[in-house]
């Protein structure tokens, strides 16, 4: 393709306006402290890093134009062979998971190198694309790639092809490391896609990569960032960061503040969902602490169904419609002789308290409203303002918290 843009080599690899990058840089390094200083359960940490892992995977496919229909993606991850599967975007998919998980073991120490990058590329193709694409075999002579809008053309095959990657890996190795970690991991992901040393995989490649070497950035002990997810959301600016990259000659500015403005989104969201976590538990525990200080009282302020109740709309994590609420918590309402009554009354009451919101549902039927936790009553809430409440309530047996 007389047209396509041919990748050479720079002269200088790691080159950017460092004024244009710093507030991005700062803003990147910043939301990674702040994720650091999240207090972090085992539960917590095995939940959300299989949610994180399965977005990555996903935008990592479907940046290359996979589609995943109802429960396919799940389907392939959870697939112990690539013979289970019956589409290539769900084998794809098996494929970056292995190749992430061998990415996770990866020791520290252990230097970038073309071997290294052959590794990756192997798990990423294998299974998958084996049919046209030799598994860590890089181009030959003669296997040439175009791609990108505006066309590209990656480095020659044969020996520039071998040649730039262990150049690259020299880089990595030398005059990266004058760089911060986080600059190092997105110029090592840049140059690797505009190479495109392989004949496919290329982009899944350097996206497992960049994960590798953000591991090392200072995200290694906390949970896994799904930088894919950013790209896959932001598409079309992500290929054109890449192109207009390579357009001004290897400038890394443009692809540096794009993917540390991902960095900073990606991780800022996942230190939201630490602290919807971290409200949650204070959320149990505050109401446990009621309930043990009430017991030997006698003062059953918040009763058994009740705590069901609370517990259930936590464990949903989400606003949840009155009769479906009804419909799953049936057990814990059937000795009363109107459940449906029994449940509202507790509802309004646990409302009237702060604990729960209502709000009508969308269709504005009778009796259909949604429910959900107040996480922030227990940051707002005192015993004393509790006890308060609670003599404010209703006294007739209808309304009262005290029914049994």
């Amino acid at each position: 393709m007389p047209n396509a843009v041919q990748y050479e080599p720079p002269q200088y690899w790691i080159a950017y306006d460092e004024n244009a990058v710093r507030e991005s840089l700062v803003n990147a390094k910043a939301s990674i402290k702040a994720l650091k200083m999240m207090p972090l359960q085992r539960r917590w940490a095995t939940e959300l890093q299989g949610i994180q892992l399965k977005l990555e995977i996903s935008g990592t496919s479907q940046i290359e134009g996979a589609e995943f229909l109802g429960n396919e993606l799940e389907t392939a991850l959870t697939a112990e062979t690539h013979e289970e599967l019956v589409t290539r975007s769900q084998k794809q998919a098996l494929s970056a998971l292995k190749a992430y998980e061998w990415v996770a073991q990866v020791p520290e120490d252990r230097p970038i190198s073309p071997k290294l990058i052959k590794t990756i590329h192997r798990l990423v193709v294998t299974g998958c694309d084996d049919d046209h694409c030799e598994p860590g075999a890089l181009r030959r002579d003669g296997q040439n790639v175009t791609f990108g809008s505006p066309r590209h053309r990656g480095v020659p095959g044969g020996r520039p092809c071998a040649g730039a990657l262990e150049r690259l890996a020299k880089e990595v190795g030398t005059t990266f490391r004058g760089h911060d970690p986080l600059i190092q991991a997105i110029a090592t992901h840049y140059h690797f896609a505009a190479m495109h040393p392989f004949l496919d995989g290329n982009g899944r490649t350097a996206r497992a990569l960049e994960a590798l070497m953000l591991r090392r950035a200072g995200l290694k002990d906390v949970l896994f960032v799904p930088m894919s997810n950013f790209y896959h959301e932001a598409k079309e600016t992500y290929l054109s960061k890449l192109a207009e990259t390579r357009n001004r000659n290897h400038d890394l500015t443009p692809f540096l503040i794009f993917a540390l403005n991902g960095v900073e989104a990606e991780v800022s969201r996942l230190t939201e969902r630490l602290r919807h976590e971290v409200s949650k538990e204070l959320f149990r525990n505050f109401v446990n602490e009621l309930v043990v200080r009430l017991a030997s009282t006698r003062k059953r302020v918040i009763i058994k169904r009740q705590l069901a109740l609370l517990g259930h709309l936590l464990d949903k994590d989400q606003e949840m419609d009155f009769l479906t609420l009804a419909t799953e918590l049936r057990d814990h309402f059937s000795s009363r002789k109107r459940p449906l009554e029994a449940l509202a009354r507790d509802i309004v009451r646990l409302e009237a308290l702060g604990a729960v919101r209502i709000a009508p549902a969308t269709n504005g039927a009778k009796r259909r409203f949604m429910v959900s936790v107040n996480l922030d009553w227990p940051s707002s809430m005192t015993e004393t303002d509790f006890f308060r409440q609670v003599s404010e309530l209703p006294k007739s047996k209808k309304y009262s918290l005290l029914t049994n």
